[in-house]
């Protein structure tokens, strides 16, 4: 498989762990595990008991083999640290390994700076050197864990930038930290995870079991992931060398790979899985999308190739192997024919959704009356959707032919058979348009990306008449490959994060353009939004070693 990254998203300032936690897994952390994947994890801690001892063995063993006299010293050291009382024989020269370690009074340690040192006895200086070794070796790994806590840190002025990355079929999230004043921009850790990543989503409300209600929860950093599998797994962006997520919604138990449902009987069984059914309760196919209620922040929305829509309320997750369906999704809306590519709330009307599908339709509804939605039908497969956070009824969708349309949700239909007028229709790109994103800081300001390997920054106004114009300011080949994901910074006004083909992140301040600069002056100042001085064209990135800057990736 390619490398590549699939999705990004943005996290903004001062809402990450200043200095994140180390991932511990221990007997309660293996229960929370079990019940939270639904299945036994008895064989998983055993074997994980296992490799600890045979860890501890093959250490001891090395050093035993490597050099003895070490080993002795480490084991005098050890003893005396511990207080370990050893049984002796009655001997009144004993030698030196067989000695009571504890005690000491021969070696007359209290008056040790009061000698000098040609006068101590062997025992004596020896005894003295490892005190002071150890006393180094604390101090070493005292500053050492001060020196890794500071390079962890994650400053309030700081931004992190989540990718869903894979690589020679290995997928993962890398988490990065973007230091706007500094130009810098560099992979913090990373999240393995066990299948290929389609989408992600940023939330700060920490999943529980019914413990807190929504009002009360603390805020957090989390991120949801959609994959190829029917779950999605939400994971603390504040936690470092995670094993597990923090929650899994959906039915491992009953959806995992490890449980297929095969066609045909007997030795001649087809390989081909059979198609689950629907459920209300849980996705059966894979995440396609993720939407995040900012201001109902236990709510979560998906869109899945199983042609549904589910709502997921993070304060109410079944945690049991339980058949009931009402510990799944809260609700399920099945308003499309055809696999559902995206889905976004509206933060306007935060009770209003906006899909779009493979059955060449969007579709915006009312999560409380779903049936009175409104449709518009298009030419061509929706690659994405995206409200206007300036107009509440206004909202944007790009398509596979590479148009991009906008419309007034007032204008709609509910009549599925009823072409929708827009208000524009842009020829964006040559190929898909698979990115989409509208500037939170800057009215009518567009970023789009397409599987043409441009990113382009369009310029939106409202014309005579009321007629909208759009006009391109600037295009430009990050080195990115088929841009996959285009987003706006939610700090920075001027920067967007690009990815794809290429498995590469760059991150561009478009002021450093004059074209930019030039078109938008009058929104600059609308916005008093200063103009800095950026290097190397505005474009800071990573480049990964052994990265191929020659080819592109399909």
């Amino acid at each position: 498989m390619a490398s590549l990254i699939s999705s990004l998203v943005w996290v903004r300032r001062g809402v990450s762990l200043q200095h994140p936690v180390k991932y511990d897994l221990d007997e309660k952390e293996l229960q929370r595990i079990s019940a939270l994947a639904k299945i036994e994890l008895e064989d998983a801690r055993t074997e994980l008991e296992r490799a600890n001892k045979a860890a501890d063995a093959m250490e001891r063993g090395s050093d035993h083999e490597e050099d003895w006299e070490d080993e002795k010293s480490d084991g005098v050291e050890e003893e005396v640290e511990n207080g370990i009382e050893d049984k002796m024989d009655e001997d009144p020269t004993p030698p030196l390994e067989k000695a009571d370690l504890n005690d000491l009074s021969e070696y007359k340690l209290d008056e040790y700076d009061k000698e000098e040192i040609g006068a101590l006895k062997p025992k004596k200086l020896f005894k003295a050197e490892l005190i002071r070794l150890q006393n180094r070796a604390c101090s070493v790994i005292s500053r050492v864990d001060v020196e890794e806590r500071d390079e962890l840190e994650v400053l309030p002025t700081d931004n992190l930038i989540v990718t869903a990355k894979t690589e020679d079929e290995i997928s993962h999230l890398e988490i990065y930290v973007y230091e706007e004043n500094e130009e810098n921009l560099y992979i913090h850790h990373d999240i393995m995870l066990p299948s290929f990543p389609l989408c992600l989503e940023w939330l700060d409300f920490h999943p529980n079991n019914g413990n807190l209600d929504a009002s009360s929860n603390p805020t957090g950093s989390y991120i949801a992931v959609g994959t190829m599998e029917p779950e999605i797994e939400i994971w603390s962006l504040d936690t470092l060398e995670a094993m597990y997520p923090t929650a899994i919604l959906g039915r491992p138990d009953l959806t995992k790979a490890h449980t297929p449902l095969t066609l045909g009987s007997g030795k001649k069984k087809r390989k081909k899985t059979k198609s689950r059914a629907v459920s209300t309760a849980y996705h059966v196919d894979a995440v396609l999308g993720l939407s995040w209620n900012k201001s109902h922040r236990n709510l979560l929305a998906s869109a899945s190739a199983d042609t549904t829509i589910k709502l997921w309320d993070l304060t109410r997750m079944a945690t049991t192997e339980s058949s009931n369906d009402s510990q799944g999704s809260l609700r399920s809306f099945e308003v499309h024919k055809d696999k559902v590519q995206c889905v976004k709330w509206n933060d306007k009307e935060p009770s209003v959704l906006l899909s779009g599908s493979y059955d060449r339709t969007v579709r915006t509804f009312d999560t409380r009356a779903p049936e009175k939605g409104l449709v518009a039908l298009l030419g061509a497969d929706v690659e994405g959707v995206c409200w206007d956070p300036w107009e509440t009824h206004n909202f944007f969708v790009s398509l596979e032919n590479g148009l991009v349309l906008n419309y007034d949700a007032r204008t709609l239909s509910s009549d599925s058979n009823t072409l929708a007028r827009s208000r524009f229709t842009l020829s964006a790109h040559d190929g898909a348009v698979s990115a989409l994103d509208i500037n939170p800081h800057i009215r009518g300001c567009m970023v789009t990306g397409g599987t043409d390997k441009l990113v382009k920054i369009w310029n939106i106004t409202e014309g005579d008449a009321s007629k909208t114009e759009v006009s391109l300011i600037t295009s430009r080949d990050l080195g990115v490959g088929r841009v996959f994901s285009a987003v706006w910074s939610p700090d920075d006004p001027l920067t967007v994060a690009a990815a794809g083909s290429t498995a590469r992140l760059q991150v561009w301040d478009i002021a450093a353009n004059a074209g930019v600069r030039k078109a938008l002056s009058n929104k600059f100042s609308q916005a008093s939004i200063t103009v800095k001085e950026r290097s190397n064209g505005g474009i800071i990135g990573v480049i990964s070693d052994g990265e191929d800057d020659s080819g592109d990736d399909d």
